[in-house]
């Protein structure tokens, strides 16, 4: 979602998405998913071929993807009615959607590549459903923090400030979900992002106010912030690995910013939905996904971390360099932020939405 600080309306690159994914929970009360294929419902990007060869060899057209902008937008629309087989949420909303009783055990001794994930995301709490079973397989990792044009913005503090800088007003933005810029917020206001009392959420409230007329927009449509960081239409944005590792293939001066206050650093991964109706398939494409070359083709694309220590084993040392990524995630978790549950997930959401609108 995209919301749009000149007009207050909202826009996105990805409105057509949002759409065709609003059509699809519509009919999906009426119109049952075809039972040979995968319903996988996932971010932008997820859906590519490339991930799941194997499964595809094995099952020719047997999966559909449906996308999502971001997390929160899938827990919505599933627990509205969605039903996906698979879905691809972060660590931090894991427990929200099990609340929910949206979720069934994934049963790891199906999962042939268990071994080879690293431990600190397959030992995470929130996952662990008893008796070898979890909530979620991690898959993937990676990092958020400031990409910014190092020929516009001339040696700046290595601080998430840069995006409260009145000097580059109307040429910022940043990402439009409670997990990224609230955490933020909440980071230089001095409050424990996880979990806040009421007054310390006015502080964070009123370090986002600080900053929302300096924005371009809010956004998860990281393909228009890319464009817009080439053009040079934006200076700086808080963006994923992702994209630092597009604009650079692309020849476009950037740089992501590693801040004092530390990167965000987030674990995502497949969960199952409880009335799955493609089970077999499920663990076929769970599988596949786990396969080394699976996780290598994600490093190397995106920039983006697997969970698959048999995945790094194949990534060229001076390729993990290249791409800032170490080949053991913990060594990243020293000097970052790991992103998990939010204890007033709600509250702050709603508080963002209103200091998004003007409030």
């Amino acid at each position: 979602m995209a919301f749009d600080l000149k007009s207050g309306d909202l826009i996105s690159g990805k409105t057509a998405r949002a759409g065709l994914a609003a059509l699809a929970l519509a009919l999906s009360s009426t119109v049952a998913f075809a039972g040979d294929k995968l319903q996988y419902f996932t971010w932008s990007g997820y859906e590519l071929p490339d991930f799941n060869k194997s499964f595809l060899a094995a099952h020719p057209d047997g999966v559909e993807a449906s996308i999502f902008g971001d997390d929160d937008d899938a827990f919505t629309k599933v627990k509205a009615g969605f039903r996906p087989d698979i879905a691809h949420p972060c660590y931090d909303k894991v427990a929200r959607w099990n609340k929910e009783g949206l979720l069934q055990p994934i049963d790891t001794k199906r999962i042939k590549n268990w071994d080879s994930i690293f431990p600190v995301f397959k030992n995470l709490p929130d996952l662990q459903a008893g008796d070898g079973k979890v909530w979620m397989v991690p898959w993937d990792w990676g990092n958020t923090s400031i990409l910014y044009r190092t020929d516009l913005v001339k040696n700046p503090e290595a601080s998430w400030n840069l995006l409260w800088d009145k000097q580059y007003a109307g040429r910022m933005a940043t990402i439009d979900a409670v997990h990224d810029t609230p955490i933020v917020a909440a980071l230089l206001a001095g409050v424990n992002p996880f979990d806040m009392t009421p007054a310390e959420m006015d502080k964070v409230a009123e370090k986002l106010r600080e900053q929302r007329p300096l924005l371009s927009n809010y956004t998860t449509d990281m393909t228009s912030v890319e464009q817009a960081l080439a053009s040079g239409q934006l200076v700086a944005a808080m963006t994923w690995n992702a994209s630092a590792t597009s604009l650079k293939k692309q020849g476009v001066p950037v740089e992501f910013m590693k801040p004092k206050e530390g990167m965000l650093t987030w674990a995502c991964g497949f969960v199952m939905l409880k009335d799955a109706k493609n089970v077999d398939l499920a663990y076929d494409f769970i599988n596949s996904r786990l396969d080394a070359d699976s996780g290598k083709y994600l490093i190397e694309a995106y920039g983006y971390g697997s969970s698959l220590s048999s995945a790094f084993a194949t990534v060229p040392k001076e390729e993990l360099e290249k791409l800032q990524l170490p080949s053991d995630p913990e060594v990243m978790l020293k000097t970052t932020i790991f992103t998990g549950p939010m204890k007033q997930n709600d509250d702050l959401a709603k508080m963002f939405e209103k200091v998004k609108a003007g409030g």
